[in-house]
């Protein structure tokens, strides 16, 4: 056997070159464009009088700026409005297929593409956003890009990149009750930290991942890059063909019998060679809650906050900064801390499931503050409502918005104010990550949020169930 895992053979089936600095160059099957890192690409694009190399394997949308209260145009916020009609004329001009808000699939990229059948096993992926690990549930190599390479792209359909390690995280067992794929990757961050993963792929595998819907898989593969790895991926199965098989771009015919065949040839083999293996129990495993200002700080919901005595004096620094801004303290317990504003979306957890999943624990409850619910896109929405998920959220207080990337990064009016408390799905609780310079941060799973807003404090989702 060839000892390879999917990584190595993705890699090289897709390997152009190599270039004179001894990077690879590698052919892309699949750019996600979006409103924010694009404007300055495509005006490279004009100055220089080029033209997108390939772009039938482009795919727009709207999501990171769009407003989530309303959809009339022009929109209210200007910059927003400016964005938006940038990326509809360039993506006119360049033949590309765009998705949105008027074609009733516009969402958050990261979902989007999948949803559509865009995303496949055995692919490579380049977006300008640092989450396109989330493609990689699909087993693809999804990388996260900037400006400079989004353009490069446009013009080439290659990316210049070092090769990778591979680490293989391997959960086995069944997860808890309360305890989630968010839970499972917050831990994951939290035992290897946000530097772990700096020049690794992350392989995740084991009877918990197996188990996991592709839903959760994304959740997992979403948050690699908190991680410090630049993808992480999950080998395709029989949950994978299923998810994909009859969506809108998924091969369809003979074509899906040759992808299918494909897919499955490009699967770690069982005796792989791997740079480093972590291995986890899955019963270790509880509800988890960030503290600080990176997803690595992070504890269980029901352990205390960790002491300050013996840490070195980088991470004491580190630590008494995340302690300051959110003004906790060492050895408390997040358990009844009181939040001012509960937010359930972003690319991280927007899907159906999620929605689902945090409505079981609002029905026939009321929120105790403030709580935002945004699906992932349009399609998520109208799934939801068919459902009848809206009027469990309405009933509650809750508020119910169009599709976007809302308060995961705050760059349209959904922010925080001041020193405002969220318990958010989203993936990031940097320093004014959510709109406010002073605002603060906890991430948890869709349930963990919902138990919060009825509480209108942080608690403990076992003890709900």
């Amino acid at each position: 056997m060839s000892k390879r895992s999917l990584f190595k053979k993705v890699w090289e089936q897709h390997q152009v070159g190599v270039l004179p600095n001894g990077q690879d160059q590698l052919f892309i099957g699949l750019h996600l464009i979006h409103e924010v890192t694009t404007p300055q690409a495509f005006a490279f694009l004009k100055e220089k009088g080029l033209k997108v190399a390939y772009p039938q394997r482009t795919l727009a949308t709207v999501d990171h700026i769009v407003p989530t209260l309303a959809l009339q145009r022009p929109y209210a916020d200007a910059q927003a409005e400016l964005m938006v009609s940038t990326l509809e004329k360039n993506v006119a001009e360049h033949g590309i297929r765009f998705f949105g808000p008027e074609s009733q699939k516009q969402g958050i990229v990261h979902v989007i593409g999948p949803e559509l059948g865009a995303t496949r096993p055995g692919m490579t992926i380049a977006c300008g956003d640092s989450h396109t690990s989330t493609h990689g549930a699909f087993g693809s190599l999804a990388f996260g890009i900037g400006s400079s390479e989004v353009s490069h792209v446009l013009q080439t359909q290659t990316l210049a990149l070092n090769d990778f390690k591979v680490r293989k995280i391997q959960v086995d067992g069944q997860l808890g009750k309360g305890v989630y794929p968010k839970d499972v990757i917050l831990k994951i961050i939290e035992v290897l930290g946000v530097k772990g993963g700096i020049g690794y792929a992350y392989e995740y595998a084991g009877t918990t991942i197996e188990a996991m819907s592709m839903d959760g898989r994304m959740t997992l593969c979403n948050m690699s890059i908190e991680g410090g790895a630049r993808i992480g991926y999950v080998n395709p199965d029989q949950r994978t063909y299923d998810y994909m098989k009859g969506r809108p771009l998924a091969p369809k015919g003979e074509n899906w019998k040759a992808a299918l065949k494909y897919w499955k040839s490009i699967c770690s083999d069982e005796d792989a060679l791997y740079d480093d293996i972590l291995v986890l129990d899955a019963s270790d495993i509880k509800p988890m809650l960030t503290w600080g200002v990176t997803p690595g700080q992070s504890v269980a919901v029901d352990e205390a906050l960790p002491s300050l005595e013996g840490l070195s004096t980088a991470d004491r620094f580190l630590y008494e900064k995340a302690y300051t801004h959110m003004k906790f303290k060492p050895d408390m317990f997040l358990k009844g801390q009181k939040i001012d504003v509960a937010f359930l979306g972003s690319c991280t957890n927007s899907r159906l499931s999620d929605l689902r999943e945090a409505a079981r624990f609002l029905e026939g409850k009321k929120v105790q503050c403030k709580m935002i619910v945004v699906p992932g896109s349009q399609q998520v929405k109208e799934e939801a409502e068919e459902e009848g998920l809206d009027r469990v959220f309405k009933a509650a207080g809750a508020e119910w918005r169009y599709a976007g990337c809302s308060m995961c990064l705050g760059m349209n009016e959904d922010r925080l104010k001041g020193e405002q408390l969220c318990i958010s799905t989203s993936n990031r609780n940097f320093i004014g990550r959510q709109g406010s310079p002073d605002g603060r941060t906890v991430l948890a799973s869709p349930a963990m949020v919902a138990v919060a807003a009825v509480a209108g404090e942080i608690c403990d989702v076992r003890d709900v169930l």
